[in-house]
């Protein structure tokens, strides 16, 4: 399919006059089409010098617009202001176009020049074509199609690009006339591994009877393309293009393709320092910072949990003295201190207690398994694990000693590891306090705030919520487990306690926003911070009606574990959420941003690649964990203080106005409502199990931001002789993993399926095993009561979890049911005119006849 149209601008003699030009276009155009519609002259004049910037925009515009329907050609002749000047050295311009399927470049240039007098129209040959396509590329076309390629490839971030390139036809006269030439596709493989030789030597092909040619034109060496890269449309500057051919002429045969960069050193300089931030936040220790907070504001609420209350003096007073206990048990500075407490008073002054005494904190969040606690604290290398404050009441003063520096560290957060074992992510005091500091401002905190700790003291985001409001002056409400599972009574709490700073997942924000529209009273929140996965920001115009952007501002933050909880942020507004924004905003003050290739260079403006973190909010490292630390901590050559980088694995792409866009992992790393997690963990854990002897994990879901619909599932290969029941190989998993990777199911193989290389073959694993029983009639237990609340309840469960039959027995949890899955199902049993699901019923009754039948009690 040949281009829309042709353009050329040819700058003619000045001493051409409109009249004779006008004669000899209408001569030529009879001769050579006679009987049909037929160009005339148009002259226009341009008020500006030939040379000047507003005549080339003018001829660029003559050039772009469209050739009429049903003409072949477009004639504009265009005079400057300085052309009929004494003495011109130039003339006016005569920009041709002609409709692609008419004419093609060839007949553009014949044309071009019988009209200024070099050729006689007589020596034209109008032909009807087409003529047969001569294929073959001389080097400097196979040269310039490899360069735009490679390009584009850098651009787009694909290994696969296809480019249409114009190819001549055979046998052409001299002077003919028509859409005679042709167009090839040169399909370049960019795959990694591939070589300049292997990719100059790819031969183009003729496009197949009614195949669309690729979008993509062999361009001029001088000209832009422009491409589609995400949402947005961004140029492939021409000089880069130009940058590649190059190198592809003066590199070896065996250079590595992904070893051409685009970019000139000042491009890449320029790119590193898009995404950086000059400033540099306030570096403190966090007890330090907590005590300016006390000395200032002794009195002020600092701490509520239910109907307890500590000010900031109480507060500072309860941790010093399980600061004291610590130090009786033997705790020094450095000591790994293990807290394995809910949510509570005494959570939040045990951390305290730990940076006082100078040690560390590892959190062992009390819902995961033992097991999984005990392998956690004994990869840490803990001295202590605290489950009971009064154990560290009553004892002795501890000496006075010199407190760490900023730098030491403060606590050791775990996430999930590909090889079964959690990576401790050492981050210290510093790293903190600079990340509070570095929104203080933005986001206006203030003693007048009240925040939540809403997260696990396990997850990283309870890390910002309980600092950022106690290094702030602010009061911290603590959200007990069964609130945090109940949209309705969190928001009930947030009305109560007049909350102004939210912090939430989208997935819980989302439960959050539907209790919100149903209440009769809303939130009074200033400020919602949205973070720990992928924001889809559509959802949000409902929650803008209530919450007008000037009352409550939304901000979306990326941020990872290793950078210290947030690394960016981005205020969310009504016109974001209508154009489903996939921003993640600027990095923070003091932080920086880069979007690398797997060189380690700058990927060009608005190309993907990986995100990867600078500045005040890198870790340490990870814990006794070397050489995964150096593989994921790098040097940075453009720090003079000589910090590291951190490679996050995410793939994202910096946009020319500074702004990151995530899109997703480049790993098999996933988000499973708010927690990062390897599903290589949750097979090397099945492995273990004597019973299995190969085992295979799939992540499922999530699509249309749906984070509750994330599902995971295990396929087993049974060792001989262990009897092939799936029931104990997930509830010996169920005892090592916490309840976010525990598969919903255990689907026992044969074999798993391979490919012809000896890898596993997602695509023929079979669906995860079905579900038995079907419930038909009211459970047994429920029998004595009407039958359509069960079957109601049945249907519930199978449109939420995504199954076709459900039986009595079958439990929630067993059926892939999660936190979120539990919250829809309690507002659709009210909905459809059924008791109220609480969640902590489902715990108590998690099959469907025990949950049936103590509804039907319920409602009795």
């Amino acid at each position: 399919m040949p281009p829309a149209q042709h353009s050329l601008t040819v700058r003619l003699s000045p001493s051409t006059t409109d009249t004779a030009l006008a004669a000899a276009l209408t001569a030529a155009a009879e001769l050579w089409w006679p009987g049909d519609r037929r160009p005339r002259l148009w002259t226009e004049s341009v008020p500006a010098p030939a040379a000047s910037d507003a005549a080339a925009r003018r001829r660029a515009a003559e050039a772009s617009r469209p050739v009429a329907s049903g003409h072949r050609l477009r004639a504009v002749l265009l005079r400057y202001a300085d052309e009929r000047r004494e003495g011109a050295a130039a003339g006016p311009d005569l920009v041709l176009t002609a409709d692609g399927s008419a004419l093609d470049a060839r007949s553009l240039r014949v044309v071009a020049r019988v009209l200024r007098g070099d050729l006689a129209p007589e020596a034209v040959t109008p032909l009807a074509g087409p003529l047969p396509l001569d294929l073959r590329l001389d080097e400097e076309s196979r040269c310039l199609a490899s360069a735009l390629a490679v390009t584009v490839g850098r651009y787009e971030g694909t290994s696969a690009v296809r480019v249409t390139v114009p190819v001549p036809a055979r046998d052409r006269p001299p002077y003919a006339l028509g859409a005679l030439d042709g167009y090839a596709v040169f399909a370049a493989d960019l795959s990694p591994g591939r070589t300049v030789a292997e990719l100059l030597a790819t031969e183009p092909v003729a496009p197949a009877d009614g195949e669309e040619p690729p979008s993509l034109e062999l361009m001029a060496s001088d000209g832009p393309a422009v491409l589609p890269t995400g949402t947005d449309s961004l140029p492939v500057p021409a000089h880069q293009v130009a940058c590649i051919r190059h190198q592809l002429l003066t590199s070896t045969p065996s250079t590595l393709l992904s070893r051409l960069n685009p970019l000139s050193e000042a491009e890449s300089t320029e790119q590193l320092t898009l995404g950086a931030s000059s400033e540099d936040p306030e570096a403190l220790r966090i007890d330090e910072a907590f005590a300016a907070q006390v000395a200032a504001r002794p009195d002020a609420a600092a701490l509520t949990a239910g109907s307890t209350t500590l000010s900031y003096a109480e507060l500072d007073a309860r941790a010093e003295e399980l600061a004291d206990g610590l130090y009786a048990h033997g705790i020094r500075p450095g000591d790994l201190v293990g807290l394995c407490l809910p949510r509570s008073t005494d959570l939040v002054a045990a951390m305290l207690a730990v940076l006082k005494a100078d040690a560390v904190h590892v959190p062992l969040d009390p819902e995961h398994p033992a097991d999984r606690r005990e392998r956690t604290a004994r990869d840490a290398g803990v001295r202590l694990t605290v489950e009971d404050p009064a154990t560290l009441t009553g004892r002795p003063p501890r000496p006075a000693a010199p407190r760490g520096e900023p730098g030491s560290p403060a606590y050791v957060i775990h996430t999930s590891g590909s090889t079964g074992r959690p990576k401790g992510v050492v981050v210290p005091h510093a790293n903190v306090t600079a990340l509070v500091d570095a929104v203080r401002e933005d986001f206006g905190l203030s003693p007048d705030d009240t925040w939540t700790c809403f997260h696990s003291a396990a997850f990283d985001f309870s890390v910002w919520e309980i600092w950022g409001a106690l290094l702030t002056g602010g009061r911290l409400v603590i959200v007990d487990h069964w609130t945090t599972r109940s949209p309705e009574d969190f928001h009930a709490l947030l009305v109560r306690e007049r909350v102004s700073v939210l912090s939430q997942t989208p997935s819980a924000f989302a439960q959050l926003a539907a209790a919100d529209r149903a209440a009769q009273e809303t939130v009074a929140a200033r400020l919602v911070v949205l973070g720990g996965e992928p924001l889809d920001a559509r959802p949000l115009l409902d929650w803008f009606d209530r919450h007008p952007e000037d009352r409550c501002r939304l901000v979306n933050m990326y941020g990872i574990t290793e950078t210290t909880v947030h690394v960016t942020a981005a205020t969310v507004t009504r016109r974001d959420a209508l154009a489903g924004s996939r921003s993640v905003g600027r990095p923070l003050p003091g932080w920086s941003v880069r979007v690398l290739d797997a060189h380690g260079r700058p990927v060009p403006p608005g190309a993907p690649g990986e995100i990867v973190v600078g500045g005040a909010g890198v870790a340490l490292g990870y814990l006794n964990r070397p050489a995964l630390t150096a593989e994921r901590f790098v040097p940075d050559p453009l720090d003079p203080a000589g910090r590291r980088l951190y490679r996050s694995g995410d793939l994202g792409r910096l946009l020319p106005d500074g702004t990151l866009e995530h899109l997703g992992r480049i790993d098999d790393q996933v988000k499973v409502r708010g927690f990062r997690i390897e599903p290589g963990e949750i097979r090397h854990v099945l492995l273990e199990d004597p019973a299995v002897s190969a085992a295979a994990v799939t992540v499922t879901g999530g699509g249309a931001g749906d984070a509750a619909s994330v599902r995971i599932d295990a396929y087993v290969v049974p060792a001989p002789g262990s009897g092939g029941d799936p029931g104990p190989v997930r509830q010996r998993a169920a005892r090592l993993l916490p309840p976010h990777m525990v598969p919903a199911t255990v689907t026992v193989l044969p074999a798993l399926p391979l490919t012809a290389n000896g890898k596993l073959d997602p695509a023929r694993l079979p669906a995860p095993g079905t579900r038995r029983d079907p419930v038909t009639a009211p459970a047994p237990a429920a029998a004595a009561h009407e039958a359509g609340p069960a079957a109601a309840l049945a249907a519930i469960w199978c449109d939420v979890l995504g199954v076709e039959a459900i039986g009595p027995d079958d439990d929630f949890w067993d059926l892939g049911g999660n936190s979120l899955y539990a919250i829809r199902i309690g507002t659709l049993a009210r909905e459809r005119g059924l008791p109220g699901v609480p969640l902590r019923q489902l715990y108590l009754t998690p099959t469907l006849g025990a949950l049936s039948e103590a509804l039907a009690r319920k409602k009795t």
